[in-house]
C-alpha cells in the first residue's frame, strides 16, 4: 500500500462522522459533473469507481464536485444556470469566505458538503510544528548570529488549550498524547470530547486562558468568533504562553497580537492564517518579534489531493446509493 493510500484511510477514520439523510432531506440522485474541467482528471476515478456517472454540465447534472478553492464564481454561475442541481461537494474545509454566495442556493434546497475534517492530519501536524518551534524559541534562534545561552521550554507536561472541537482538534489530541500534556477543549456545545482532559463551553474561555501554556485556535470562523483572541484575552495569558492560529485569520486581532509580542504579554505566536490574507509585503507583523508566519501552508495541494479524493469518493457513494454524507456544510450558518 502506498504512503498516500495509508494517509487517506487514516484521515477518513478521523473525519466528520457520516450523516444519514432520508426522505425530503436527501438530495435527488443523478449524474455528476466535475468543475472546473481543468482540475477534474485526478478525481474522475473517485466518482466513477463509486457508482457515479460523469457528464458535462447540463440538464442531466444533479451533483457537482467543485475543485477550485479560489474561483468560486464558476460554481455560482453553474448553480444559477442549472437549478436542477441538488448536491455540491466543495473543496475547502471552511466555507466562511463564500457562505454568502452559497446561501441562496442552500435556501432553495441544495445540499452542500465540504472538506471539513478531511484535512485534519496535515493541519494538526502543522499546529504541532509551530507549537514546538515557538516553545524552543526558533524565531530568535533563526535570526541569531552569535552563540546564545540555553533557553527554551519543553512541551512535556504542559497545559494545552484547544479552541474548537472539529477534526483538527481531535487529531491534535492524538498527536499530543506522547507529550503527557493536560488538554482543555473549548467548544460551543456542552458535550465532552473523548481524549481531552476536560471540555468546557465557549463562555468559559476567559476562565481557562490564564492557566494555558499553549493556546491553539482551531475553531470555525463565524460572526461570533471574529476577534475571539483580542487584547483582553492576550493580556490574560501567561507571559510564558504561546499562541497558534491554524483556523482563520480574523479570529485573532492582528493589531493586539503585534502589541502583545512587542511588549512581551506572551512568549510567542505562530500564524498559518492572517488578517488580511495574504499578508501584504511590509505589514508590521512580518517584523514582529517572536512570531512565526507561514503562508496558509498547513495543507498544501500535494497533501490535500488524496484527502479530497477520499471525501469525493465517500460522498459520491452517498449521493448515488447510501445517503450517508460526510462533512455536511450549512452556508446559512456560515460553516
Amino acid at each position: 500500500m502506498s504512503a498516500s493510500s495509508t494517509q487517506v484511510q487514516h484521515t477518513a477514520r478521523l473525519a466528520e462522522e457520516a450523516t444519514l439523510l432520508e426522505g425530503d432531506a436527501r438530495p435527488e440522485s443523478g449524474a455528476v459533473t466535475l468543475l472546473p474541467e481543468g482540475d477534474a482528471a485526478p478525481f474522475a476515478d473517485a466518482v466513477v469507481a463509486n457508482g457515479g456517472r460523469l457528464v458535462d454540465l447540463g440538464p442531466e447534472t444533479r451533483g457537482i464536485v467543485y475543485l477550485s478553492a479560489s474561483k468560486v464564481q464558476g460554481l455560482i454561475d453553474a448553480l444559477e444556470a442549472n437549478p436542477q442541481v441538488t448536491w455540491v461537494q466543495l473543496p475547502f474545509a471552511g466555507i466562511d469566505n463564500f457562505a454568502a454566495k452559497l446561501k441562496p442556493h442552500a435556501e432553495r434546497g441544495v445540499l452542500f458538503t465540504s472538506a471539513k475534517g478531511a484535512y485534519a492530519e496535515p493541519v494538526a501536524e502543522h499546529a504541532l510544528a509551530l507549537t514546538l518551534g515557538l516553545l524552543r524559541e526558533f524565531p530568535r534562534r533563526l535570526s541569531a548570529r552569535t552563540w546564545e545561552k540555553k533557553t527554551g521550554t519543553s512541551l512535556y507536561g504542559r497545559h494545552v488549550v484547544i479552541i474548537g472541537a472539529g477534526g483538527i482538534a481531535l487529531e491534535l489530541l492524538d498527536l499530543l498524547t506522547p507529550f503527557r500534556v493536560t488538554t482543555t477543549i473549548v467548544r460551543a456545545r456542552d458535550l465532552p470530547v473523548e481524549g481531552s482532559t476536560r471540555t468546557v463551553t465557549a463562555d468559559r474561555l476567559d476562565e481557562v486562558l490564564p492557566d494555558a501554556d499553549v493556546v491553539i485556535v482551531a475553531a470555525a470562523a463565524t460572526d461570533e468568533t471574529r476577534g475571539l483572541i483580542n487584547e483582553q484575552r492576550l493580556r490574560a495569558m501567561k507571559e510564558t504562553a504561546v499562541l497558534v492560529n491554524i483556523a482563520r485569520g480574523p479570529l485573532v486581532d492582528p493589531d493586539a497580537l503585534q502589541v502583545a509580542l512587542e511588549e512581551s504579554w506572551i512568549a510567542g505566536a505562530g500564524l498559518d492564517v492572517t488578517s488580511p490574507e495574504p499578508l501584504p509585503d511590509g505589514h508590521p507583523l512580518w517584523t514582529t518579534p517572536r512570531l512565526i508566519i507561514t503562508p496558509h501552508a498547513a495543507d498544501t495541494p500535494e497533501m490535500v489531493q488524496p484527502l479530497l479524493q477520499e471525501r469525493v469518493r465517500r460522498n459520491v457513494e452517498a449521493f448515488v446509493s447510501t445517503g450517508r454524507f460526510v462533512g455536511i456544510a450549512d452556508p446559512v450558518r456560515g460553516y
